[in-house]
């Protein structure tokens, strides 16, 4: 762990979101939801055949266009330590008329709210849209923060929050930048 923050409800942390042992973890997917590179193949490899089928099935009855950025779903986690993924698709940054702000802070939003929806206890997220979808991993920190502290403050749950890092050095650069 980095550090810690209201009072142990979130945790900056360095690892492998796919080795989180937590109620969720969210995936940074694609609109397709059937894959991609990054957190989200990592995700789809070692998790299996399972969550892509679950995945289909979501496309199939409810968004048959792909999932629209900003919004989550939910399937199991397969064959993952977690007991189920969050898949949340963030803005690609600069393509969204001034909306980038608001639509990544929806998709931190949307997944803790889904989360709370099914009573679940502990959640763990990748820095969203940070990797190839080009957010400035600077500026994407404060919204990160933000919007989780509201979403917790706002819940009558008590969730605890993982942001979870590959390397150090971007959680040191997180804790630096999303002024917590």
């Amino acid at each position: 762990m980095i550090e810690s923050f209201l009072d142990g409800r979130l945790i900056v942390k360095v690892g492998d979101i796919t080795d989180e042992k937590v109620d969720a973890i969210v995936n940074a997917a694609n609109s397709t939801l059937m894959g991609g590179g990054g957190v989200d193949g990592a995700i789809h490899r070692r998790g299996g055949p399972s969550i892509l089928e679950e995945c289909r099935e979501i496309r199939k009855a409810e968004y048959p266009n792909g999932l629209p950025t900003g919004q989550a779903v939910m399937t199991t986690g397969g064959e993952l330590p977690a007991r189920y993924v969050i898949h949340t698709v963030g803005p690609i940054y600069g393509r969204n008329d001034g909306r980038d702000t608001d639509l990544l802070a929806a998709c931190y939003t949307n997944s803790i709210r889904l989360a709370a929806e099914h009573g679940l206890a502990t959640i763990s997220f990748p820095s969203i849209s940070t990797g190839v979808f080009g957010y400035p991993k600077h500026e994407a920190a404060p919204v990160a923060a933000d919007a989780v502290r509201a979403a917790l403050l706002n819940d009558d749950t008590s969730i605890i929050v993982n942001f979870v890092f590959f390397h150090s050095s971007d959680a040191l650069a997180f804790t630096r930048h999303s002024g917590l």
